[in-house]
């Protein structure tokens, strides 16, 4: 299996600015979307707990980029469990641009931290990572993956 999610999209005009180039706010958009495809795909539970008291905070975001995209373009976004602690989660995503001929392009590099919480929103408290997710989360964890 592989060590990675992937979530496929095809780049439409709305995500493109006036030059005609993506705009960077949307690699962003897309880690959310392949976060939310991985768990409707691969943790279901964990949705039916999103609407009872368990909050995913997004803590941290970041993106790196290495080449343009355009309309059109077909990109992977592959998103890999790269730390687990007690309450946290830290993903990566590599977004990948698909060429007609088969090729792959790194494009860009992104993080993004999330925080397990619990507890109505104004006295919202961090709770562990739940079961249901440690378990789908386990076979995109590689050997390397600091668990605390």
């Amino acid at each position: 299996m592989s060590k990675y999610f992937e979530y496929l999209h095809t780049v439409g005009f709305e995500e493109t600015n006036l030059v005609g180039n993506v705009y960077y706010v949307n690699y962003l958009r897309w880690q959310g979307r392949c976060r939310e495809m991985f768990l409707k795909t691969h943790a279901p539970d964990v949705l039916t707990e999103l609407q009872e008291d368990l909050k995913l905070f997004t803590l941290h975001v970041d993106c790196e980029f290495f080449a343009e995209l355009t309309a059109f373009d077909e990109l992977s976004i592959r998103m890999r469990l790269t730390e687990m602690t007690q309450t946290q989660l830290e993903f990566g995503f590599d977004y990948v641009r698909l060429g007609a001929d088969g090729g792959e392009t790194l494009v860009g590099r992104g993080r993004q931290r999330v925080a397990c919480m619990r507890g109505p929103n104004n006295r919202t408290v961090p709770a562990r990572v739940p079961e249901a997710l440690v378990r789908a989360l386990g076979p995109y964890m590689p050997q390397t993956v600091p668990v605390r």
